[in-house]
């Protein structure tokens, strides 16, 4: 049972970035995918969610219209298209699988509820 992420790198403000995060060991349909990210100093907080029961998208207020969650349920593969990139962007980004065990966890953005986690790629956005 594994998570893999990787596409972090250093841009500049205005670039774009993909995320990939790979899921294997495990039938993952079923779960909320999703992404979190956290700063140097900051706790961790959900970027954006994708529930494939509900063909459902969650974003954060700071990432709307500039961010992507897609996922490809052949590849089992979770994506993160990052468009207009900003320097508050800057931060470790890590792919999540939450079982929707009930309401709470449902949303996808708990970190305490993710059942999996994947190992994070560092974004850098410098200004």
């Amino acid at each position: 049972v594994q998570l893999q992420a990787c596409g972090g790198g250093l841009v500049q403000t205005g670039d774009s970035l993909r995320l990939s995060c790979v899921a294997s060991g495990r039938s993952w349909s079923s779960y909320v995918m999703g992404w979190f990210r956290q700063a140097p100093g900051r706790e961790c907080e959900s970027v954006a969610t994708f529930s494939s029961l509900g063909g459902g998208t969650y974003y954060d207020d700071s990432v709307k219209g500039r961010f992507t969650i897609s996922v490809d349920n052949v590849k089992n593969t979770v994506y993160l298209q990052m468009d207009m990139l900003k320097p508050e962007d800057t931060a470790v980004y890590y792919c999540a699988a939450t079982w929707p065990r009930d309401t709470v966890a449902a949303r996808g953005t708990i970190p305490g509820e993710v059942d999996y986690w994947g190992r994070g790629t560092l974004v850098t956005v410098s200004s």
